[in-house]
């Protein structure tokens, strides 16, 4: 018997985030639009697979376990991946903070207050950049 593997055009997305909840909801509405969706828990798993590479665009979490948004964005930019990586969009309850300053300076494309988009206004946005 033969093992064919099926290629797909569809755009990978990672989720980088510790809450279940939020974890679960983007990836359930973001497959629905059929995007490939992978998950990491925590700082150490995400910088792990964005290390790799090869997404078409992250949502990445600031207060991780192990390691924090910001850390990941440093890491990277320090220690390009192997196969790059499209925008990375940081996810926040931050609001105005230095954080989120040194994030778009560390290579965030976008940072996004989660209080104040709606998951709906969130896939908008990612079809935006995916186009």
């Amino acid at each position: 018997m033969y093992n064919l593997k099926i290629m797909t055009n569809k755009k990978k997305i990672l989720i980088v985030d510790d809450d279940v909840v939020l974890r679960k909801l983007y990836k359930d509405l973001l497959s629905m639009e059929d995007y490939e969706v992978e998950e990491a828990i925590d700082g150490k798993q995400g910088l792990a697979m964005l290390s790799e590479g090869g997404y078409d665009l992250t949502l990445l979490d600031i207060v991780l376990p192990y390691m924090d948004g910001i850390g990941i964005l440093q890491e990277l930019h320090n220690h390009p991946p192997k196969t790059p990586n499209g925008p990375i969009l940081v996810l926040t309850n931050l609001d105005t903070d230095s954080t989120l300053l040194d994030s778009e300076d560390d290579g965030a494309a976008e940072y996004l207050v989660k209080s104040e988009i709606t998951p709906g206004e969130m896939v908008e946005k990612i079809k935006k950049y995916l186009e």
